[in-house]
């Protein structure tokens, strides 16, 4: 094992094995590098040329994100994922943009529970669930006025 930090090829061939697994942002990227490099101007420089040949991008990173959390979660939670992962603002707001955010809620309710809500306790625990997987308060309101009506 190597004591010392990797040299610029070595830390961009540790980069690219990253890379290969799955997509990465590029604040993830650094803190997963940071130990290995011999100063942080190696480390940007490594991280500037991965985004040149555009192997490394926060936006196919922020969609791939973005596609998989789409499943199970709303737009608020998409976009609080991703801040936290480091992307902007701009770029999260944008992915995390849901065309049709009640019939996603819906779906999603309709996967959790089977039958429609016939008590407002019920009602109330289903739009803690929805809000807790981050839709807005008039998509909670929309679906669970729309399912009291069925």
């Amino acid at each position: 094992m190597k004591d010392g930090p990797d040299s610029p090829s070595e830390l961009k061939a540790r980069a690219l094995r990253h890379l290969v697994r799955r997509e990465h942002s590029r604040a993830e990227l650094a803190r997963k590098l940071a130990p290995h490099a011999e100063s942080e101007d190696a480390l940007q420089a490594v991280l500037d040329a991965l985004l040149s040949k555009k192997q490394l991008s926060d936006e196919r990173f922020a969609q791939e994100r973005a596609r998989v959390l789409g499943r199970k979660y709303g737009p608020a939670r998409i976009r609080q994922d991703l801040k936290a992962r480091g992307i902007a603002d701009d770029i999260s707001a944008r992915v995390a943009a849901i065309p049709d955010e009640t019939q996603k809620a819906q779906a999603i309710l309709a996967r959790k529970y089977r039958e429609p809500a016939t008590t407002r306790e019920e009602r109330a625990k289903r739009a803690r669930f929805l809000q807790g997987r981050g839709f807005s308060y008039d998509t909670i309101r929309r679906v669970l006025s729309g399912a009291q009506e069925d």
